[in-house]
């Protein structure tokens, strides 16, 4: 089966210091040669360390920037050849919930006015109907049609989310990219959020890149894990397969840096010596090398590549057979906090028995065991 997205190669770099003349002095290597391909109806996390280019990703796809080099094809179409008018259409196909939900919502605005807008600028639905269609809207994110008078100032953050959401779906898009859309709330109504999210994925069949820092979330929403480091994929797999068995020293390092709320639960926390190294002027080799625990004088010289084994499990390291095991670095059992074990159990019977993940990594070396 085609894939809804597929990225090949996908370089961004930013002009960071020009001469007198114009002429660029130095680049930020924001993503540098980053391939994957996600199905319809699936969930592709990107996680990593702020900085590591996850949110610029997300910018490419959606071409709100441009990129340096690579492909971008979306249900069949090059996304990099449109015109103006296929960009519209396109962007009917594919929308975004932004981090903060109380900087992504027009203050002027009443809430049904915010959720006309899309209606009216893709003529989706007669004037006459508009009014029906956002009540709809509202009922599908939990919130009542009579809110639809209000300001955005007038809710809370979670419900200043749910309309987010709801003006995401108005253009009834394939593909939402959810760029940290729970960062900004508690706990609490991080679990609510991420239930509307599952819940509307296995109704409508939509397709999420869901970018985050936080492990302890992407694990139960995620079907498939990208963990980006400078620009670069280091690991990718699917989800269950990469919290049971990290390969990459770095995805440990994340994995080890979970919080653990009970007090005498003890693990093994891999800690990384000195700074992330600059994007402006990435170390040679492998650019996680600076900081890894394990570093060889191979990965001083020669970048690794992002090889897959027979289960597609891919990791960009020179000494993945060799790493001890992650046993000991990995969250203990029921070792998350109250709101996340209730989140843990909401998601685990849809959890269970699904299919394969539907997301992959391509231009992988793959091995076999």
């Amino acid at each position: 089966m085609m894939a809804l997205l597929e990225v090949n190669g996908l370089v961004k770099h930013f002009v960071a210091q020009r001469s007198l003349f114009g002429r660029p002095l130095a680049h930020v290597r924001a993503v540098d040669g980053v391939s994957f391909s996600l199905q319809a109806g699936k969930t592709l996390a990107l996680v990593g360390e702020s900085g590591c280019g996850k949110s610029t990703i997300s910018r490419l796809v959606l071409r709100l920037i441009e990129p340096d080099a690579g492909t971008i094809r979306f249900d069949g179409r090059d996304l990099l050849a449109l015109d103006a008018g296929g960009l519209r259409a396109f962007r009917r196909e594919a929308q975004i919930i932004f981090q903060d939900p109380y900087a992504s919502l027009n203050p002027r605005m009443t809430v049904g006015q915010i959720l006309t807008e899309p209606l009216a600028l893709h003529d989706l639905v007669p004037p006459a109907q508009r009014r029906a269609r956002v009540a709809e809207l509202l009922r599908l994110v939990g919130l009542e049609p009579r809110l639809a008078r209000r300001y955005p100032h007038e809710f809370s953050g979670g419900q200043r989310q749910r309309i987010a959401i709801a003006r995401a779906l108005a253009v009834e898009p394939k593909l939402i990219i959810c760029d940290e859309p729970v960062s900004a709330l508690d706990v609490s109504i991080r679990a609510q959020i991420l239930n509307l999210l599952r819940e509307l994925q296995d109704r409508l069949g939509l397709a999420y890149i869901f970018v985050s820092h936080d492990l302890a979330v992407v694990k139960h929403i995620a079907d498939q894990v990208a963990v980006m480091n400078l620009g670069q994929i280091v690991e990718t797999a699917e989800a269950d397969a990469l919290f049971a068995a990290p390969r990459h020293p770095y995805s440990r390092a994340l994995l080890s840096a979970i919080p653990l709320p009970q007090p005498k639960a003890k693990r093994t926390t891999v800690l990384l010596e000195g700074e992330i190294p600059s994007a402006l002027n990435p170390p040679a080799g492998c650019r996680f090398h600076t900081r890894c625990p394990f570093v060889i004088e191979r990965c001083r010289s020669e970048a690794p590549k992002l090889t897959a084994d027979g289960t597609g499990h891919a990791a960009a390291c020179h000494r993945t057979a060799e790493l001890p095991s992650a046993d000991a670095i990995l969250p203990v059992a029921g070792g998350f906090s109250p709101a996340l074990a209730r989140l843990v159990a909401a998601f685990s019977q849809k959890t269970e028995g699904r299919s394969s993940a539907g997301v992959g990594i391509q231009d992988t070396a793959s091995t076999t065991k």
